[in-house]
């Protein structure tokens, strides 16, 4: 089974995507799953995990009923409110829904650079793993310390890490992102989805070989046992398309063993995310 672990849906408008600038006009408009589906069909893909992105709990309820009228939806990511005193009544109905098999948090945009170890995150970190949660890391290099810290804290948790932490590839950056990269993979309960890598260069600039290093760097962390591909469609076709953002990293897993290639192309995100085969 090969599985896409990081896209996105919405229907587009202009207060609930405000982050949407000037230059990101290609991305103003419905992205749903009849526009994703013949993509993944296109390079002999079964299907997706549905990432959030908007902090409304209307945003998760929405993911799953799409997941529920679309097969290929494996499961859905979603977000709900962590400083809510309803949070613990939110995640008995949430949880029970079959498809909901992560939370995420977008640590990266909050003002405080160590709120992964803030008490309101990690209260609600503390009550994902006995429902069976995973949960989604999204970090720049400068918030890897402090995701370091939050995953001593939860040696139980599955964590995965998107978009192999943001390094400014357009500049060719390794530090401070590889140490710190480094050092968080040596946790086992640490996973990471290579994905959003295009939108990180130079957009519609760069060619395979600009990922290079940053693949290498990446499968010498965390080894091709806790990798999985991610498109983060439609985001990526800021700086490519679908099919061409997916094949960087295809052609990367065509490289090695057959069974690390399958586990990278869908295996681990099948694992990860508790996804049937």
């Amino acid at each position: 089974m090969r599985i896409d672990a990081h896209q996105h849906f919405w229907r587009y408008n202009p207060t609930d995507y405000a982050w949407m600038s000037n230059s990101m006009d290609i991305l103003r408009r419905d992205h749903l799953p009849t526009d994703l589906q013949p993509l993944l069909q296109s390079i002999g893909f079964d299907g997706t995990i549905a990432v959030q992105a908007r902090r409304l709990e209307r945003e998760t309820h929405w993911l799953l009923e799409l997941a529920a009228a679309h097969p290929f939806i494996h499961g859905v990511v979603g977000w709900l409110d962590f400083a809510s005193p309803q949070l613990d009544a939110s995640l008995e109905r949430y949880a029970a829904h079959p498809k909901l098999r992560g939370l995420r948090e977008i640590i990266h945009d909050m003002p405080d650079v160590d709120y992964a170890t803030s008490t309101v995150h990690t209260s609600a970190i503390a009550k994902l793993a006995r429902r069976n949660l995973t949960y989604d890391l999204l970090l720049k290099p400068t918030h890897i310390p402090a995701a370091i810290r939050l995953v001593d804290q939860f040696p139980n948790q599955p964590f995965v890490v998107d978009h192999i932490a943001k390094p400014n590839i357009a500049a060719g950056e390794r530090e401070p992102w590889l140490s710190g990269f480094l050092e968080l993979a040596n946790r086992d309960n640490v996973h990471c989805k290579l994905s959003g890598m295009v939108t990180e260069a130079a957009w519609n600039q760069w060619t395979p070989a600009t990922f290079a290093p940053y693949l290498h760097a990446t499968i010498e962390a965390f080894g091709p046992q806790r990798l999985m591909i991610g498109s983060d469609w439609p985001v990526c076709t800021l700086s490519g398309s679908y099919e061409a953002t997916m094949q960087i990293v295809i052609e990367f897993a065509n490289s090695l063993a057959p069974t690390e290639r399958d586990a990278i192309l869908g295996g681990n995100a099948a694992r990860f995310y508790g996804v049937a085969k």
